[in-house]
């Protein structure tokens, strides 16, 4: 079977998504795998989902030892030098370490593989009683031959099975996160838990925080554009006009989206990746850098004592042939990248048609919004600045 490589090495072995189902209250072998097999046989039924697979398997041959402890205490042997000499036997147990060439090695105690590889061969392992006589382990132990899982494998400290996949075409990584979870919730409702592990538990972690990102970006934005025109007012008139950028890019790639889904097609450029979320970062500054050319300019003019209509109109013209050219430049650049086909062409098709949409609505209504909402904000300014003149002038004795 072939497995894809994981997208950020260190994080996992393989590519996709990886979950740990972990069984809490001690479920037999047959329960739990009873268990994985209704949750694979429904996950691969999902759109969602592909490849879904486990190694997780209980019909391994193991072969079960029956301890005769009546005998062994008749024969005077402790019970702990039988344990210790099947773990010996089989395992192997580190008796010592030397130093050479100044480098450290493990001194090893083992059953050469032949002996190890039969249950017969226990008759060559023996266990010493209290008179000092050798007793043969196959004359206390009974092997009896059965089917388990071959390997038990642990997760935060209790029994876990690792359940691995693929996202399936046309869909995201948190989608098939979503659908495998609600189908693991489905069938493993009682003494089990989920978690996650390897890329899938850092995505977990990670989930909700664009909003975050976004927050702090326009507070940072807010900050300095406060720093530049040394007021609290103006900035808004600057940022008020960013969500004209963030509608034009959720619109043209849903409304992209929703197009070829009519038409059977489902791009997995087209999601809300973290590739979009770049570009609307980007965006974000883009339609402020919009916003400022004409802000600075009006608000030049209307400090030095021209009319706010006036400067807003004036500085809006004067603006406009650099705002188109910038803007068309940029648009016409990352044409490349909402067009791109082939190897990685998701990436660039989830940035690309985001800074394309967003840029071209944010010049469209910009245009028109920004000299709106720079005259709101004067007028709220001066409107504040009267009223607290107004409040703060004693009043007339009589």
């Amino acid at each position: 079977m072939a497995v894809l490589p994981p997208s950020l090495p260190g994080l996992g072995m393989v590519g996709g998504w990886s979950m740990e189902l972990q069984d809490m209250t001690s479920h037999s072998d047959d329960e739990l795998n009873e268990t994985v097999k209704n949750i694979l046989m429904e996950a691969n039924q999902r759109p969602e989902l592909a490849m879904v697979y486990t190694t997780f398997s209980t019909d391994s041959p193991i072969c079960k030892f029956d301890i005769d402890r009546d005998k062994i205490k008749q024969l005077g042997i402790s019970l702990s030098d039988v344990f210790t000499a099947l773990q010996v036997n089989y395992g192997g147990a580190q008796v010592d370490d030397f130093v050479q060439f100044g480098r450290t090695y493990k001194v090893v105690l083992q059953s050469d593989s032949q002996f190890r590889s039969e249950a017969e061969a226990l008759k060559f392992s023996f266990a010493k009683n209290n008179a000092g006589a050798m007793v043969p382990l196959d004359t206390l132990l009974t092997p009896k031959m059965n089917t388990s899982a071959s390997v038990i494998s642990r997760f935060n400290g209790a029994r876990s099975v690792t359940i691995q996949g693929s996202v399936g075409e046309g869909f995201s990584s948190g989608q098939a996160l979503a659908a495998i979870e609600e189908i693991a919730k489905k069938h493993a409702s009682g003494g089990y838990s989920i978690e996650w592990s390897g890329q899938s538990r850092e995505e977990k972690k990670s989930e909700g925080t664009t909003g975050q990102v976004l927050m702090l970006s326009i507070i940072f934005v807010f900050l300095c554009l406060a720093a530049l025109y040394e007021s609290w007012s103006v900035p808004f008139a600057v940022l008020l006009t960013v969500p004209t950028g963030l509608f034009g890019a959720f619109l043209v790639q849903y409304g992209l989206l929703m197009i070829e889904a009519m038409c059977g097609y489902i791009n997995p450029g087209l999601q809300n990746s973290i590739y979009m979320q770049i570009g609307v970062l980007m965006l974000m500054g883009l339609a402020a850098k919009n916003a400022i050319l004409i802000v600075e300019f009006a608000k030049a003019r209307v400090d030095a004592g021209m009319e706010p209509v006036k400067a807003i109109i004036e500085g809006a013209g004067l603006r406009l042939r650099p705002i188109l050219m910038t803007s068309l430049a940029f648009i016409l650049g990352c044409m490349p990248l909402a067009l791109a086909s082939g190897a990685g062409a998701a990436a660039r098709n989830s940035m690309g048609t985001a800074v394309v949409g967003g840029m071209f609505f944010a010049v469209v209504l910009g245009l028109f919004l920004i000299p709106v909402m720079y005259f709101v904000v004067i007028w709220l300014t001066n409107k504040s600045v009267r009223q607290k003149k107004t409040e703060d002038k004693p009043e007339n004795v009589a």
